[in-house]
């Protein structure tokens, strides 16, 4: 059954308002995408924070406590590489709740992006890699538990390979996880992810958008999901601080079309989440970030 037919994607919004430092970007791509009237107030959800037996069930208990009660150790903090704060705790379950409703608007409506999200290097039991809860590993396993989906993949296209979701999901059959990345990039060490396509530093766009077109209807074929999240980090843009691939503007703007143009074809629910990008002037990296929704905008129809 196709999905419904919407005009305007449902957006998230999972900023708590004392949200400040750190990843201030998610803050400033809301207001570029406001400014550019790609966001209207009828577009708009907001969702509490996560409930902490949201996040038990794919985080650890103790792990979970850990973080809410403000209580990592140096070791910790260090492998997340943030200062853990209360304002943190609060952003990381914003984005869990933000994803998980992405999720469910996406089911209803066809489409729906979250204006933070893609904390794809959060393990079961810490943090990593600027990522405190894996908000696109606890939606998955929520809605497969609540058995409001048969099968999830997990399109993920962020520059540094998704291993904590690889990890989190590994032993979960109904949930399929893609990752293309660079090689030569963080993680030092890779977790096995259902599908994984290491790209060479220096890869631009024409081999690039060759090789995700040669793989995403074929795999969207295969597997048949009945919900797709897209991590849709712009990190392998050439300017990118933490990059190493050489994907111009045009290049990550055909990437968003191709991703949007195979799941709409096959009339699967897309649910988005924003993923890394990296840059000391955020107006750039929000202008990034904002292709994927100017592509959505001159979409017709879901």
């Amino acid at each position: 059954m196709r999905a419904p037919v919407v005009h305007h994607p449902a957006y998230v919004i999972s900023l708590p308002a004392a949200h400040r430092f750190p990843m201030p970007k998610f803050a400033r791509l809301l207001v570029h995408l406001r400014e550019r009237g790609l966001l209207v107030p009828s577009q708009e959800f907001v969702p509490e924070p996560a409930r902490r037996a949201w996040l038990e069930v794919a985080h650890k208990v103790d792990y979970v406590t850990a973080v809410l009660e403000q209580r990592l150790g140096k070791a910790e903090l260090r492998r997340l590489g943030l200062p853990m704060s209360p304002v943190l705790a609060l952003r990381s379950r914003c984005a869990v709740a933000g994803t998980l409703l992405t999720a469910r608007l996406a089911l209803e409506h066809g489409l729906a992006c979250n204006t933070a999200g893609g904390s794809h290097h959060a393990f079961a039991g810490f943090g990593a890699g600027f990522c405190v809860f894996n908000d696109v590993a606890v939606a998955a396993r929520l809605l497969l538990e609540e058995g409001v989906v048969r099968r999830v993949l997990v399109v993920d296209l962020d520059v540094h390979q998704g291993d904590g979701t690889a990890a989190m999901l590994a032993d979960e059959p109904r949930a399929f996880t893609l990752s293309v990345h660079c090689r030569t990039n963080y993680p030092a060490r890779k977790r096995q992810s259902d599908l994984d396509v290491a790209l060479d530093a220096g890869v631009g766009d024409m081999d690039y958008l060759a090789t995700i077109d040669g793989l995403l209807p074929a795999l969207l074929d295969r597997i048949r999901p009945d919900l797709v999240f897209y991590n849709a980090g712009v990190d392998p843009h050439q300017d990118d601080r933490l990059g190493r691939l050489s994907l111009t503007d045009a290049g990550l703007a055909a990437r968003e079309r191709l991703v949007l143009d195979a799941v709409r074809a096959r009339g699967l629910p897309l649910a988005c989440v924003v993923g890394g990008g990296y840059a000391d002037d955020l107006d750039v990296l929000a202008r990034r970030h904002a292709l994927l929704h100017e592509a959505i905008a001159a979409l017709r129809s879901w």
